[in-house]
């Protein structure tokens, strides 16, 4: 590692090969984001045509979903730090009990979850509204996309798994192949198209089911018949190794705790802002789709810091570490401008896509989203910052602290009191999204105490002994 003549830390890598990494990893994950985002975003829109009340309803009843892939997420991202940190060792034979370990835990609750909404999904869209027609159409949706929450987890999985290795780019055609399979059943089965019958709400969730079932199939193909990195068997599933699944568990649970107290803060937001009125919740699925569009891009780029960390540390280059990480901040912070500026251009052409929605939710949706272009700002570099670095660093205990104490101690009082003061449902978004840019100023001492750099993996001898 190069330093200036102060023997300081320079603020930008000269390293090539970090940016060569940093871009050749985050746009295929980057895009992979973004398609799977857009088999959600392509319910949504096509929907918007049949009115707000199918349009919350589609949104209340995909919180579910969103509650499952931060769940899954939590398990990705516990994957991605192990696996990418043994792939620094070249171990392989651990990354495979990681992966069978974590798929373990993520079909668990995956299975749980399906069962509940699949019994009871009329109560669950209750949860989160009380406009009987929201929770009419909600309901309708939930019954059946329920049964792809299985499949996802499944894939994504598998997805992590890939990544872990530097085999970003199935992820992103897995994505796509799902992306057009539900765009095409989407058409066919909402406005009921070559002779199949319009089936409203129900057709966008069918659609979802289907191009969920397909991407496991292609994922399963790819994992167990093409890859040469890991060369993973079927019979690898069922195996398993007693210390590193307590490692998983020790390590991971922080991470799936992390991802499971995000999922209830989205959820919590949902059931706030579903006091107001299903104007309000239109507004939000919109707002929230376009943040989401902004996001997948973001979080793209912090899963290849995250990748390249776990690598580093796992080699016990910690040295070199701390100069990505400083070339990291400035980075994320720029794109996070250029990110907040390109949301507020865009925000009105956006809104104009739901044709649908009635003119107070498009009001709503304008000033929702003029909120969301301040807060990506931040959402930016924190993401970079505690996801990309400290996560993946091996400090996972902190970032599970920390959103703790901003979720529960922040965000949901806040914005709870807002609701109950009267104030505008702009001011109660704002409030819901105001970590975003509290995070960042204690990212900012994480970061450059450089105490969130650990080794988190084991010698073969070690587990064998």
């Amino acid at each position: 590692m190069e330093k200036t003549a102060d023997g300081k830390i320079p603020l930008i890598t000269r390293d090539r090969s970090f940016y060569i990494s940093l871009i050749t990893l985050a746009i295929p994950v980057a895009l992979q984001n973004l398609i799977t985002f857009a088999v959600t975003f392509a319910d949504n829109l096509m929907v918007s045509s049949l009115g707000d009340s199918a349009v919350s309803g589609v949104y209340m009843g995909g919180q579910l979903q969103t509650f499952l892939q931060m769940f899954s997420a939590g398990v990705e991202g516990a994957i991605l730090v192990l696996a990418a940190q043994y792939w620094g060792k070249g171990d392989k034979e651990s990354i495979k009990r990681i992966i069978s370990i974590g798929i373990h835990f993520s079909l668990g609750f995956g299975a749980l979850l399906t069962a509940v909404c699949a019994v009871i999904p009329g109560p669950v869209i209750g949860i989160f509204t009380r406009d009987p027609e929201v929770i009419e159409q909600g309901t309708v949706y939930l019954r059946i996309v329920c049964f792809s929450y299985i499949f996802f987890c499944v894939t994504q999985a598998f997805i992590a798994a890939m990544r872990s290795v530097e085999a970003a780019n199935i992820g992103m055609i897995v994505s796509a192949i799902s992306l057009v399979i539900n765009i095409g059943l989407n058409y066919t089965l909402i406005f009921g198209k070559f002779g199949f019958p319009a089936m409203g709400v129900k057709g966008a969730a069918a659609a979802t089911l289907v191009s969920r079932i397909a991407e496991t199939a292609v994922i399963a193909v790819y994992v167990f018949r093409i890859d040469k990195r890991l060369c993973l068997k079927a019979g690898d599933l069922l195996k398993t190794d007693a210390l590193l699944r307590k490692d998983f568990i020790r390590y991971g649970l922080p991470i799936i705790g992390g991802n499971v107290v995000w999922s209830v803060n989205l959820m919590c937001n949902s059931v706030i802002l579903g006091r107001l009125n299903k104007s309000v919740i239109a507004a939000a699925s919109v707002a929230n789709n376009l943040n989401s569009l902004a996001y997948v891009s973001i979080t793209g780029m912090a899963s290849a810091v995250g990748i390249i960390t776990g690598k580093t540390v796992g080699a016990g280059e910690t040295e070199k570490m701390k100069e990505y990480a400083r070339t990291t901040q400035l980075i994320f912070f720029c794109v996070g401008l250029l990110t907040g500026g390109t949301l507020a251009l865009l925000r009105r052409p956006f809104i104009s896509l739901y044709s649908g929605i009635t003119a107070e939710a498009a009001h709503y949706a304008l000033q929702f989203c003029t909120v969301l272009s301040v807060t990506i700002i931040g959402t930016s570099y924190q993401m970079a910052c505690l996801f990309g670095l400290v996560k993946s660093g091996g400090d996972i205990s902190f970032v599970f602290k920390n959103d703790m104490i901003f979720v529960f101690g922040v965000v949901l009082p806040g914005a709870a009191l807002a609701l109950w003061l009267g104030a505008p449902a702009w001011l109660v978004f704002a409030l819901l999204k105001s970590d975003q840019i509290l995070k960042c100023f204690v990212a900012v001492f994480k970061i450059n105490s450089f105490n969130w750099m650990k080794n988190l993996t084991r010698d073969r001898t070690e587990e064998s002994a």
